[in-house]
């Protein structure tokens, strides 16, 4: 439909159009314009406009929901489902567990008929089904109860029975394939368990026969409540609102995207900038689905079709660009229109992004925040490590500002970089039962959502899962690569890649772009040598060689040596007993180590190399960081060679191995370089100084602090502790279990959440640790003796600070509020947590 039209002067002019019949009639037709148009003003390109945002203000044409949406496969076990069947385990004597029917569900309990010789519990039923297509389900959801005097603590799903028996020796599960599985909440609630079918099982293509349910325990015979088991199928998520914007994947891609329900027409009305564009992905659902997706342009006379495509591919996104430069400075209807030959079929349209060639407002900048996974700073010689392995970060630290003592709040991936992304600690925001595998909830926003929210595009390239859509870290990104490597430690080659494919796709200005590469996660013996030159620069070939076969004879010595005591003592049990030097063993492992680094510094560099050629470097702002230290094969290398590791638990997070990271600021223009700042500060400070530095909003509640007036060499910032955290759930005990730590200047401080003198199998000598960081960054050497007063000084604070964390957890994670004395309100006041 032609937009209508007014009569000015002797003028007919489209009212919809900025480009009137002379320049005379420009002012009167704008000033005009939104009321003839019966709408709001145009949509401007100020920043780039993010289409999927912007529904609200669309004229929506069909989109209807199918007749017969899909819906879940459910079995209600308040009433009989003899199709389900206790299934036994596969050696003898397992048995099965025991159903019987109750009220509301029916009861599955663990026996010991049901014990494998290692000593837990499990029990197996299973339904069949009509050989399904794996690829056609997105989740298996489980309702169940348990009451706090129950033992079962875990629960899954599996595909397929076996077929036959395994040796009694080596006993196997019911079912050829496990999917995804996770804790139990034992409080006497049903909970409901979603478990993702494409999760797990990646060798299983299908078809699905059947499906397994498996509930376990750590030893203790005990019972669940079984209520209902649904079989979600792809589609119902779709199938409760005619169209909608959610991160959506495809492969291995995730782009926030507008759905709809062809046959569709989006129409918005746009003032196109010069050089105007519109870049989006188009995709399908099922793999029988084919869409036409259109975009279509009226300028106040004929719709023009400017893009017409039939896609039909349902395993890859397909990204397209649409010229709209022909009609920069007018304001036009800009449509976007989907159909298909079955009406309801679902279709996307991901991240559909208008932009223009001209500087955004107020030219922010754009913002790389690339982080090393396991990045250790002791081996950089930018902090002065004694190997050239990081020449070029030398060069940029001469154009920004170096945190000689910047830390991780965790020694692992997933809790350190939801810290970084939010700026709370990791227990403000998972719930106690399932802290490793709980996503970030909705009241939490990362880094990519305050960015999106700004106008930015936003980008996410990452090899290691923890950081991306298993954390929930996807809220907020255009597009995000979340999947392993090809090769892990050449990460970084195969992630720019990736990073300059979306830089074409999507070139407009300003964007937000996280890099998480693992080109130096690991190096537990199992992974070849970077690439050429970095091979062998610290390790001959000879030696390489020689390192794997004693790496075979050490995991051989792992394998039949039970671990007891210390990491560092096992391994040192395990290397002698393989007739391995265990010095140096290590000096080769950290030597491969440093080959990584090197690697990985000389990508980096390509990248900012690249950005110079493209005349985007001026207008950049990078952050180097790095999630965690060295990762776990070389984290206690010191301790492991001088033999002084203490007993278990006393491994802190603080060592300088586990959580110094490198952390650096470059904006040319901006930030004055060749700057070092020498007070400890934590990682979880990005989010609130990436903000401050782009007169950007800061969260409503933020753990960290803005490193801002450092940078701009202002006053207003002051030294405050580092906290660290490291926190998993004890299903067995019911209970949180372990560190609260704190960097204190010259002290450190590592608390145990728990103490009891008859665990002793997780017993440290005293319930805190102290520590002279600046004499012993490794933190080898406790100095309990020498200063009790700090020892109670620092287990007061931290105590008060953990009581800190559970107070803003209620906040975040909908846990019951926690009873506060007025002691720990003001404590919680002088933290800066409260007002």
């Amino acid at each position: 439909m032609a937009p209508p039209t007014m009569v000015v002067g002797s003028a007919t002019v489209p009212v919809c159009s900025t480009r009137p019949a002379s320049p005379f009639l420009g002012a009167i037709v704008s000033a005009l314009m939104s009321v003839a148009c019966g709408g709001p003003e145009p949509l401007t390109v100020d920043m780039p406009l993010h289409l999927e945002d912007h529904a609200e203000a669309a004229t929506i044409t069909g989109s209807e929901l199918p007749a017969n949406p899909p819906r879940p496969v459910e079995w209600r076990f308040d009433q009989p489902q003899p199709n389900w069947r206790a299934t036994p385990l596969w050696n003898p004597p397992f048995g099965t567990p025991t159903l019987a029917r109750t009220g509301e569900g029916l009861r599955v309990a663990l026996t010991d008929q049901t014990r494998f010789p290692t000593g837990p519990l499990r029990g197996v039923m299973h339904v069949a089904l009509p050989d399904w297509d794996r690829g056609e389900w997105t989740d298996v959801v489980i309702r169940a109860r348990a009451d706090s005097a129950s033992t079962v603590n875990r629960l899954g799903f599996g595909f397929n029975l076996r077929e036959g028996r395994g040796p009694a020796t080596n006993p196997q599960p019911a079912f050829q394939f496990q999917g995804q599985a996770g804790p139990v909440v034992r409080d006497g609630t049903i909970q409901t368990y979603r478990l993702r079918v494409g999760d797990g099982a990646p060798a299983f293509r299908g078809p699905w026969r059947q499906l397994a349910v498996f509930f376990g325990t750590d030893g203790e015979p005990g019972s669940i409540d079984l209520l209902s088991v649904s079989v979600v199928p792809k589609g119902a998520e779709y199938a409760d609102s005619s169209h909608g914007v959610r991160p959506v994947t495809i492969g291995e891609r995730i782009r926030r995207t507008l759905y709809v329900h062809a046959p569709a027409r989006f129409s918005y009305w746009v003032r196109v900038p010069a050089g105007g564009r519109v870049d989006a992905g188009v995709g399908v659902l099922h793999a029988d689905d084919s869409v036409m997706f259109r975009v279509r342009v009226n300028a106040g006379g004929a719709e023009e079709t400017l893009f017409e495509e039939r896609y039909a591919d349902a395993g890859q996104w397909g990204q397209r660009s649409v010229d709209l430069a022909q009609y920069a400075g007018r304001t036009v209807t800009l449509t976007l229109e989907t159909e298909a030959d079955q009406p309801g079929t679902v279709a996307f349209w991901g991240a559909p992004t208008v932009s223009g060639s001209a500087p955004v407002a107020g030219n922010r900048p754009n913002v790389i925040f690339y982080v090393i996974d396991g990045g250790w700073a002791d081996d950089m010689s930018v902090y002065g490590y004694n190997r050239r392995t990081t020449p070029y970060l030398e060069r940029l630290a001469a154009e920004g500002v170096v945190f000689e003592h910047a830390y991780s709040t965790a020694s692992w991936t997933k809790p350190s970089t939801i810290t970084f992304m939010t700026s709370l600690h990791n227990s403000t925001v998972v719930n106690d039962i399932d802290m490793q595998f709980e996503p970030l909830p909705a009241k939490a926003v990362p880094m990519a959502d305050h960015m999106h929210r700004a106008g930015y595009q936003t980008a996410v390239f990452t090899s290691n899962p923890w950081a991306g859509a298993i954390s929930g870290l996807e809220r907020g990104t255009d597009l995000m690569r979340d999947g392993r490597a090809t090769r892990d430690y050449t990460s970084s080659v195969e992630l720019q890649d990736d990073y300059w494919a979306w830089r074409d796709a999507y070139p407009a200005q300003p964007y937000w772009v996280h890099f998480q590469t693992t080109d130096v996660h690991e190096y537990e013996g199992t992974q070849p040598a970077p690439v050429a030159p970095f091979s062998g620069m610290y390790v001959t070939a000879g030696r390489r060689r020689e390192f794997f076969h004693e790496w075979e004879r050490f995991n051989a010595e792992r394998a039949r040596t039970p671990s007891e005591g210390s990491t560092a003592a096992f391994k040192r049990g395990a290397l002698e007993a393989a007739g391995v030097d265990r010095v140096g063993f290590f000096e080769t492992m950290r030597a491969l180590y440093d080959e990584s680094v090197a690697h990985q510094d000389y990508q980096i560099g390509r990248l900012v190399e690249r950005l110079r050629e493209r005349g985007e470097w001026e207008n950049t702002l990078l952050i180097i960081a790095a999630d965690h230290g060295i990762a776990a094969a070389l984290w206690d290398l010191t301790a492991f060679i001088q033999g002084t590791m203490p007993p278990p638990w006393n491994e802190p997070i603080l060592r300088s191995s586990i959580s110094r990271v490198p952390l650096i600021f470059v904006w040319p223009g901006h930030i004055e370089g060749g700057r070092r700042f020498e007070d400890p500060v934590s990682m979880i400070d990005v989010l609130p100084t990436v903000l401050d530095l782009l007169g950007l909003p800061q969260p409503d509640i933020a753990q960290g602090q803005s490193l801002a007036p450092l940078l701009r060499g202002l006053p207003g910032w002051e030294a405050r502790p580092v906290i660290l955290e490291e926190v998993s759930y004890n299903r067995r005990a019911n209970r949180r279990e372990g560190l609260i730590e704190m960097i204190d200047g010259r002290w450190g401080a590592s608390l145990q959440l728990f103490h009891a003198e008859s665990d002793s199998a997780n017993r440290r000598p005293w319930p805190l640790l102290l520590f002279d960081v600046w004499a012993d960054p490794q933190a080898l050497h406790p100095i309990n003796e020498q200063y009790p007063d700090l020892v109670q000084k620092y287990t007061g604070l931290l105590e008060a600070q953990w009581t800190a964390h559970q107070v803003l957890a209620t906040r975040f994670t909908g846990r019951d509020p926690i009873a506060l004395t007025p002691e720990q309100l003001e404590t919680l006041r002088a933290l800066g947590y409260i007002r």
